[in-house]
């Protein structure tokens, strides 16, 4: 696709909207992300993806879930990215094909093999080149194209100027994670989950190796006897955090301007296993960065209030990533972090009636009477209210919402709509 660009302030501007891509890592993760502003979602099918232990989708959820994103005017890609084993392949040519016939539109694939069987077996389907072949040039980028890709997902090691130098010579769609989850390994290559662990990291199964808490030690020879052994010499005191190697999480919500001047086509969220509250939050806020931007560009300011919005979700701390500079310690966790999030996830709004002033909700977290909530959603809602009486559908008076996914009227201060959310601040935060 062309982008038509325009000087605004000596800056180059591009006149369509990047499109924001939301996890989704089951069927209502989907509805919610789309719902809360992702214009395409990314989901993993039963094969060939690396989140095995993501409530995947079978054929026909996958038709569900395409059939309620187009009513949005939303698209549904579903990953097929591991590295194939030779074990791997059989019947590779029909699963393809089914995800074809469900209406997805685009896979995202890291394995050649995988992309010439999708030619040949499944050639309505877009192909979307996976960040896992960690393509960081736009020699690679031109050579993609030639294969007949239609987008590169870049490595998550690229920087911004390596991003504009790809658009200003490559006329390829690109997609850039813009927020979530980084590994500690080389765009997802690592190996440590398979020594530890005997689960393939490259084939859906890693076990996050990385953020385990470790005991550091090192080594001398000791003679014991005629034997030399090994003596283990602790690095660490009694009562010492555990050392881990993980790494800060992605947030560019500051730097939407830059990301879109840079010519990038796709912004893309990582959390296919997160929460619904996780996915929602930080589409929200996204959403609202990039439809600001592009209501008015020349007077554009970022709001603090999306960051302190995105803080409210499930996110370990966050920086830019490779974005501007090399990461060093200081964007490593190497101690037990605080929560960054001092909010739970309450409730979702099912119906409201104007009438009465009151709101049908179901239960995501324990509340009760007397307790400050706030709601928010995707038109704009946000307020903060004390929690009155509750009530069960049958009307019975409740002390608290305690069972999972119970149905509670309450009264509500403003109106609410359907999938608006509400929380709770949580205590000692």
């Amino acid at each position: 696709m062309t982008l038509l660009k325009q000087e605004l302030l000596g800056k180059r501007v591009r006149f369509e909207k990047p499109e924001l891509l939301a996890p989704a890592g089951s069927l209502e993760k989907l509805k919610f992300a789309v719902h809360y502003g992702a214009d395409a979602v990314y989901i993993g099918g039963q094969q060939y993806g690396l989140r095995s232990n993501a409530d995947n989708f079978t054929f026909e959820e996958m038709r569900e879930g395409v059939e309620f994103a187009e009513k949005y005017g939303a698209k549904v890609f579903v990953a097929t990215n591991i590295y194939a084993h030779n074990e791997d392949l059989s019947g590779l040519e029909d699963y393809l094909r089914g995800i074809q016939d469900a209406g997805v539109h685009a896979i995202i694939v890291a394995d050649p093999i995988i992309i010439e069987t999708c030619k040949r077996a499944a050639p309505k389907l877009e192909i979307h080149l996976s960040t896992q072949q960690s393509t960081m040039n736009r020699q690679a980028v031109q050579f993609w194209k030639e294969e007949g890709i239609d987008r590169v997902v870049l490595a998550r090691e690229a920087t911004m100027e390596e991003i504009v130098e790809i658009k200003t010579h490559v006329d390829m769609e690109i997609e850039v994670f813009v927020h979530g989850a980084m590994c500690s390994s080389y765009s997802g290559r690592c190996v440590l989950s398979n020594h530890f662990t005997d689960r393939d990291s490259n084939r859906g199964g890693c076990s996050q190796s990385c953020r385990w808490k470790y005991d550091l030690f090192t080594t001398e020879e000791e003679l014991n006897g005629p034997q030399i052994g090994i003596k283990e010499i602790p690095l660490f005191q009694s009562g010492d955090n555990p050392f881990s190697m993980s790494s800060k999480d992605l947030c560019m919500i500051e730097h939407v301007p830059e990301l879109i001047r840079a010519g990038v086509d796709s912004f893309k969220i990582e959390g296919r296993m997160k929460s619904v509250h996780y996915v929602a939050t930080v589409v929200n806020a996204y959403r609202q960065a990039i439809d600001a931007y592009f209501a008015d560009p020349e007077h554009y300011e970022m709001k603090p209030e999306w960051l302190y919005e995105i803080q409210k979700a499930a996110n370990r701390p966050l920086n830019t990533g490779f974005f501007y500079d090399r990461p060093g310690h200081e964007d490593h966790i190497f101690e037990p972090e605080d929560k960054a999030a001092p909010y739970d996830f309450v409730g979702v709004v099912m119906e409201y009636d104007e009438a009465t002033q009151t709101a049908l909700i179901q239960q995501r977290n324990h509340f009760k009477p007397g307790q400050e909530v706030e709601f928010f959603g995707p038109k704009g809602t946000f307020f903060k209210q004390s929690v009155g009486e509750l009530h069960d559908e049958e009307g019975k008076s409740l002390d608290a919402a305690r069972h999972p996914l119970q149905l509670i009227r309450m009264k509500v201060e403003q109106p609410v709509r359907p999938f608006d959310m509400m929380r709770k601040k949580m205590r000692n935060s």
